[in-house]
């Protein structure tokens, strides 16, 4: 039993940053270490840290995934793309022209009971035409099949027509500043509906400076869902369902963390749940000689392993079993939730995070890294002007 109510606290509307500040690097950086306190800018980070540090990013990139369709009478539908459905690969979804199929979120649902939503468009000065169609009604969720005639992938569709879905606690539409400052600055893959915040605050200039000074880089994918803005409705936490997200890791990256064992900073939540789901691929390696990335690892598994398989040994496991398969990069789903619960973190060792919203699964992630004093740390944020949640100010919290 976790009472979400025990992870609630006042945030007044306008202490959430609705815009960006002008600087990546020019917002506060509020450092927890061990109990202490202490405000810095967060281009002073690599001031608080070991120069042999490893930052790991999620390189994951935004996509324009809200698309504002109309019916031939003229009602506004609006689709909002989660996930991919056929394709379900990822990389496919977005290459495949002409037709596929996705997961939406629709809005005024009501008036489309039938036939097709569309947007007329011009490309490459010529006229088109994309329509929207329901393949199959949710609860929630609905599989929408789109078609369109533009020789473009879905990927450029998208771009083209697409608006960047920013966080719905922002009260506003998405805006031109958006398309840039909603990415990290070493976004690559395409697949997120949201950002992976923590790591808006690099600048190029800074990770550079960073690298010269010693400091280590390496990266992951997890496209993050819009299950990340879903509120913990139930009074007992433990029964909140757990959104699934995909994520990739290079071997390479596997390398660079065995190497760097007791010194990993996980820049952003994803970055922390993808890593941490790496034990749960190695247990199964261990237990049956095989990951099995075709299931998605589950919201408490990671609970059941025992305390003696270190972020070292699972490492080394999933590391052995990447050379001995050839394998460049090991992809898979994940639904787990870190609550302090006697959750046991094995492969990170300090994060890079925002500040986030009351009663939210986020928050119990970084309870239980800091324990109780995450109560400690937002009052000083609240006390000290920080700015919080997907654009505002960033903490580092370090538990050694």
């Amino acid at each position: 039993m976790i009472d979400i109510n025990e992870f609630d606290y006042p945030l007044p509307d306008e202490r959430i940053a609705k815009f960006p500040l002008e600087r990546r690097d020019g917002s506060k950086l509020l450092v927890y270490r061990n109990g202490a306190i202490e405000q810095r800018r967060f281009a002073q980070i690599g001031e608080c840290l070991p120069a042999d540090t490893l930052f790991v990013f999620n390189n994951t990139k935004v996509v324009r995934a809200r698309l504002v369709m109309h019916k031939p009478s003229g009602a506004r539908v609006e689709v909002f793309c989660l996930e991919p459905h056929a394709p379900a690969d990822y990389e496919r979804a977005f290459a495949v022209r002409g037709e596929c199929c996705w997961s939406c979120i629709v809005g005024n649902l009501k008036k489309w009971k039938e036939g097709a939503v569309q947007i007329p468009f011009s490309y490459e000065g010529a006229d088109y035409l994309l329509q929207a169609y329901i393949a199959e009604r949710g609860t929630r969720e609905h599989i929408v099949r789109f078609v369109w005639d533009a020789p473009m992938s879905f990927g450029q569709l998208l771009e083209h027509l697409g608006r960047i879905p920013i966080p719905p606690y922002l009260n506003r539409e998405s805006e031109e500043i958006d398309n840039t400052r909603y990415q990290t600055v070493y976004s690559r893959f395409e697949g997120s509906v949201a950002a992976p915040t923590a790591g808006l605050h690099f600048t190029s200039e800074l990770i550079e400076n960073l690298k010269n000074r010693g400091f280590i880089f390496g990266e992951v994918t997890l496209h993050v869902g819009a299950g990340t803005f879903l509120p913990v409705k139930d009074e007992d936490a433990t029964k909140h369902p757990m959104h699934t997200e995909h994520f990739e890791i290079t071997r390479q990256t596997v390398e660079l963390l065995l190497s760097k064992v007791g010194k990993v900073v996980a820049v952003g939540t994803t970055s922390v749940r993808t890593l941490e789901s790496l034990a749960a691929l190695a247990w199964r390696i261990e237990q049956s000689a095989d990951p099995q990335t075709d299931r998605t690892i589950g919201q408490w598994e990671l609970y059941d392993i025992p305390a003696e398989f270190t972020g070292e040994r699972a490492l080394s496991t999933l590391l052995g079993y990447m050379e001995q398969h050839n394998l460049l990069s090991i992809k898979a789903a994940t639904q787990i939730m870190i609550t302090p619960l006697g959750y046991k973190f094995r492969v990170v060792n300090k994060i890079v995070t925002n500040f986030h919203q009351p009663k939210s699964t986020l928050l119990l992630l970084v309870s239980a890294y800091v324990g109780d004093d995450w109560h400690k740390i937002y009052n000083y944020a609240l006390e000290n002007d920080f700015r919080f949640l997907s654009y505002g100010d960033s903490s580092l919290l370090i538990v050694e």
